[in-house]
């Protein structure tokens, strides 16, 4: 990767970090103290946890469109823009229904896929794996600092001071993409990042495609629905104050990283995949199980909130990695659409639900009801397949006519381990889906090289 790639990749891995930080940041506070705003009660206060993923779910492909047109800059600048108001219109309700518009408006600035778009016009095919790499690694960091941060600012500022606080990164974010993000000399369409309405039957029924979006839903609906309830758990015990929740999860985060790290080690290899999808499931289960059981603990409290961040932690990095493997040739940017459609619709669903069940009944039957979901998440992987060994290559082309195409496209086919071959002839792209044990990249090189 040349120093102006790292720039562009940086750039907008800090473009995450801070609006991620911005949406996450009241997780751990508003459940506690959404009590002191007027109106709320626990199934409000979910909706507002939960009601950014809904306005996401629904704009985030029409603006990757409208990036399209108007340019990526332009569409994110506009995204931040809405995202700083309603961050505004949050820190200045004094209802409950206010903080939910706010949540909501927030949402509505969704980028997500535009910023990967305007990462694949600054950044050559071939990076692309470490670029996903560094922007997986920037939402995660973004998350752990997000429950560090938003209890010591409560604390500072209160619950608005939450909301301003994510306004001000707006800005920030505003900033950096229009003082560091170079602009791009060309916008490209290739299908590794953009969304192809042509391509969502072949996505949707492509095999174990929906089990991952399936995967990708039941994961936020579970992190929507346990923040809920987990700082009103943390408080129930009555052994640690309110102000210093962020130590638990600092150091639960922490050492969660710590034992998972040599897991997360294997998680690319294929044949450990179902088993770590399994294993991470039964930790779901166990965690709710054991907080459910023992809420009066801060110990057990503790003890299964560090089996749950271990579970969230490893799935958020084993689905994406999954995702890429199994997504069709020329279709990746067309899966990784649903598959973020279907990450926000679980936030939203998550909080909805979450704060529903709490409005009716106690902690303890939301932790059950959360477990059972588990329960059934867990049984469905009885019976998946154990996923090839495959993944992508993206082939620069010179310009060809359909004959030549064609005659690339066989040649292609032909090499062992090469489970699929999409040339798009107006992009000048091949796309290659490959078994990475049987396949050999110098044969494919020496066929690219005499055409």
């Amino acid at each position: 990767m040349n120093s102006s790639e790292l720039k562009s990749v940086l750039s907008i891995a800090l473009l995450y970090v801070f609006r991620m930080l911005g949406l996450f940041m009241v997780l751990p506070v508003l459940p506690l103290y959404g009590n002191e705003i007027k109106h709320a009660t626990p199934k409000l206060i979910g909706v507002a946890l939960g009601a950014y993923g809904l306005s996401q779910a629904i704009l985030q492909i029409p603006f990757g469109f409208l990036s399209d047109r108007w340019g990526r800059k332009t569409v994110i600048v506009m995204g931040l823009l809405i995202f700083i108001f309603g961050s505004v219109v949050a820190a200045n309700s004094e209802t409950i229904y206010g903080v939910i518009a706010g949540r909501f408006l927030q949402g509505c600035g969704a980028i997500a896929s535009t910023m990967m778009a305007l990462v694949s016009d600054l950044t050559r095919v071939e990076q692309r794996t470490k670029v996903m790499a560094i922007l997986g690694m920037s939402i995660g960091i973004s998350f752990a600092m997000s429950l560090v941060l938003g209890p010591v600012l409560n604390q500072a500022y209160g619950l608005s001071g939450v909301f301003w606080a994510t306004a001000v990164l707006g800005a920030i974010g505003l900033l950096v993409i229009l003082t560091l993000t170079p602009t791009p000399q060309k916008q490209t369409y290739n299908r590794d990042s953009g969304f192809i309405v042509a391509e969502v039957r072949k996505v949707l029924s492509y095999p174990g495609l929906l089990r991952i979006d399936a995967g990708i839903f039941l994961l936020h609906f579970n992190l929507m629905a346990g923040f809920v309830g987990f700082p009103l758990l943390l408080q129930g015990t009555g052994d640690i104050a309110d102000e210093n929740h962020y130590l638990v999860y600092l150091l639960l985060l922490i050492g969660s990283f710590i034992v998972m790290g040599p897991v997360m080690m294997l998680a690319d290899k294929s044949h450990w995949t179902k088993r770590i999808l399994m294993a991470c499931t039964a930790l779901f289960i166990a965690s709710y199980g054991v907080i459910a059981e023992r809420s009066d603990s801060l110990w057990w409290v503790c003890g299964g909130l560090f089996l749950y961040f271990m579970a969230f932690n490893l799935l958020e990095i084993v689905f994406p990695s999954l995702l890429s493997k199994l997504a069709p040739a020329g279709a990746r940017g067309t899966a990784m659409g649903a598959y973020s459609t279907m990450q926000f619709l679980g936030a939203f669903c998550g909080g909805v639900v979450g704060g529903w069940i709490l409005d009716v009944w106690d902690l303890s039957v939301l932790f059950w009801v959360n477990g059972l979901v588990c329960l059934l998440w867990f049984l469905s992987y009885l019976t998946m397949n154990r996923p090839l060994n495959l993944s992508s290559r993206t082939l620069d082309l010179k310009s060809m006519d359909t004959a030549t195409a064609n005659q690339l496209r066989e040649a292609l086919s032909s090499l062992k381990g090469v489970q699929e071959v999409v040339i798009i002839e107006g992009e000048s792209i091949a796309y290659l889906k490959v078994d990475d044990n049987l396949f050999d990249d110098e044969s494919m090189a020496a066929i690219v090289a005499t055409v």
